[in-house]
């Protein structure tokens, strides 16, 4: 009599599971940074694996534990999240808002507190939930695939010409924030902006999709503008 063998479906590994979870509309996007919610990251990856824990490292000062490292010019976090038997620790500096480092004369705890939520974020990004963010992917790789038998391939003249017209009007809202008297790269231009939370500061790596929004918010700052001048 003939054996017969059932296939067994591999089981996923921790990664692989992770690795696989849409976090699409999860995604902040601020300053040329992609932020994923430090709560509801945990979250999902507690319902998932309930003896997950996650570790704040600290060091020992004059005035007692504290929950950064400095090299005396500025300073940087470290965190480390625990799934099974394996531990993935990430460093992350100290930021402002436009993400450069702060002096360690200027960081609050408020910095701090920011800095570790966001280094947890990316510790758990190791275990994979949310992996590709940092790759520079818009979706995870079983997602992509799926995706790219689905969606028709558009012809690259019209690829082309879409780029082209987009970039031309994004070009003509820029002139006309110009000829009203907005500076673009202020600090009330750049905060008004931020608030869409897209990652709209650099043209030259936004994706269409961006574009798209940041043509969106130059034509709002534009009717906003007008609006104020009629005011006057």
């Amino acid at each position: 009599m003939e054996e017969v063998k059932e296939e067994t479906k591999k089981e996923k590994s921790i990664f692989e599971t992770l690795n696989s979870i849409d976090v699409g509309d999860k995604i902040e996007k601020k300053n040329g940074l992609s932020y994923l919610s430090w709560a509801w990251a945990w979250a999902e990856v507690k319902k998932l694996y309930p003896n997950a824990n996650y570790k704040i490292y600290e060091r020992d000062t004059q005035f007692g534990l504290v929950n950064y490292f400095t090299d005396g010019k500025t300073c940087w976090v470290k965190t480390g999240v625990t799934i099974g038997n394996l531990e993935h620790i990430e460093e992350l500096p100290v930021m402002d808002y436009r993400n450069k480092s702060i002096l360690l004369n200027n960081v609050t705890s408020f910095d701090v507190n920011k800095a570790i939520q966001r280094s947890l974020t990316k510790a758990l990004a190791r275990h994979g939930l949310g992996l590709y963010i940092y790759a520079g992917e818009d979706l995870p790789e079983e997602l992509k695939e799926e995706n790219k038998k689905q969606q028709p391939k558009q012809q690259p003249q019209q690829q082309g010409f879409e780029q082209a017209n987009l970039m031309a009007n994004i070009d003509n809202c820029l002139k006309k924030l110009k000829e009203l008297g907005v500076d673009i790269k202020s600090k009330g231009s750049l905060d008004f902006i931020d608030k869409y939370n897209n990652n709209l500061h650099d043209i030259n790596i936004m994706t269409d999709s961006e574009k798209y929004n940041y043509l969106k918010v130059l034509n709002e700052m534009i009717k906003l503008k007008e609006k104020q001048n009629g005011n006057k």
